[in-house]
C-alpha cells in the first residue's frame, strides 16, 4: 500500500510567451464544451428550438464566471474588496466560489427564461443540471491541479503532499511539500461525477424530466450534500471560519440542499407532463 502520494503536476500545461493554458482552464472549457453537446442531445430529442442553445450557454458562462467570483469576494473576504474593489476583476489571480456561480446562473437562467425561452426556470434547470455534475468533476480537477483545496492531514494511504510554496517552485525554488492530506478534489470529483451519472440516467432512461423540477432537485440534494460533508476534511479557506459553528462552504449548501428537498416535493406532488 502507498503511505502517500507526492503530487508534483504543473498547474500550467505549456505558455506562449508570456500567456499561461492552464489545466483548470482546459478542464472548465471542455466541461462547458461537453455539456453544450449533451443539453444540444435533449433538444433534439424533445424537439425543441436548437436557436435556444447558444444564448443559454453564454447566459451560463456569465452567471457562472461573474457569480463565482462575487461569490469568493463577498462571502469569504468582502472587508478587503469593499477596501479594493478593483481587485475585484482579478478572476486570474484565483479565487471563484462555486456557491456564487450557482446564485449567479440562477439569475441568468432567470434572465434568459424570461426573454429567450418564456418557458418556466425549473424546466430550464432539469436540462441544464444533468451535464453540470460533469462540469463540476472536472473543474475540481483543476483545482487538484493547482495544488489547492485540499484537505487536512491523514495517514490514508493515499494522502496527497501538496506543493505549498507552489509560484516559487515554479520559478525554480525547492518544492516545500505539505504533510500527507486529504485529497478533497477528488473526494468530491467523484460524488459529482456520479450525481452526472445520476441525472443522465433520470433523464434519458426515466423521462424524469416530464415531473418539472425533479431532475433539479436531486440534483441540488446530491451535490451539496457531498459538499457539505467533504467539507469537514477541508482546510478552512479564510480564518475567521474557524470561529463558526460550520465553514462558510456549510453554511452556503444548506440553503441548496433545503431547494432541492422542496423541488423533489413539488415534483412528485404534480401530474406527469405529457
Amino acid at each position: 500500500m502507498l503511505l502517500d502520494i507526492t503530487w508534483t503536476a504543473d498547474p500550467v500545461i505549456f505558455s506562449i510567451g508570456p500567456k499561461e493554458i492552464r489545466w483548470y482552464t482546459l478542464m472548465f472549457l471542455i466541461g462547458f464544451a461537453v455539456g453544450y453537446k449533451i443539453v444540444e442531445r435533449m433538444f433534439r430529442r424533445e424537439g425543441l428550438n436548437e436557436k435556444w442553445l447558444d444564448p443559454l450557454l453564454y447566459f451560463t458562462l456569465a452567471g457562472t464566471l461573474i457569480g463565482a467570483r462575487l461569490g469568493h469576494c463577498l462571502f469569504y473576504n468582502p472587508s478587503y474588496y469593499f477596501s479594493h474593489p478593483v481587485e475585484i476583476l482579478k478572476v486570474w489571480e484565483g479565487g471563484l466560489a462555486s456557491h456564487g456561480g450557482v446564485l449567479g446562473i440562477i439569475i441568468a437562467i432567470y434572465f434568459f427564461s424570461r426573454y429567450v425561452s418564456h418557458r418556466s426556470m425549473l424546466w430550464t434547470f432539469d436540462k441544464l443540471v444533468v451535464p453540470t455534475g460533469l462540469v463540476a468533476a472536472l473543474i475540481r480537477i483543476g483545482n487538484l491541479m493547482n495544488h489547492e483545496i485540499y484537505g487536512h492531514p491523514t495517514d490514508l494511504p493515499w494522502g496527497f503532499r501538496f506543493v505549498k510554496n507552489l509560484y516559487a517552485w515554479r520559478h525554480g525554488a525547492a518544492p516545500i511539500f505539505t504533510p500527507p492530506s486529504h485529497p478533497t478534489q477528488l473526494y468530491e470529483a467523484i460524488c459529482y461525477l456520479l450525481t452526472f451519472v445520476l441525472c443522465m440516467w433520470l433523464y434519458f432512461k426515466r423521462d424524469a424530466w416530464k415531473r418539472e423540477g425533479l431532475i433539479f432537485g436531486i440534483f441540488m440534494i446530491c451535490i451539496f450534500t457531498a459538499r457539505f460533508f467533504v467539507e469537514f476534511l477541508k482546510n478552512y479557506q479564510e480564518d475567521f471560519e474557524a470561529s463558526l459553528p460550520l465553514d462558510m462552504g456549510q453554511l452556503l449548501s444548506i440553503p441548496f440542499i433545503l431547494l432541492g428537498i422542496y423541488c423533489v416535493w413539488r415534483a412528485l406532488k404534480q401530474p406527469v407532463q405529457s
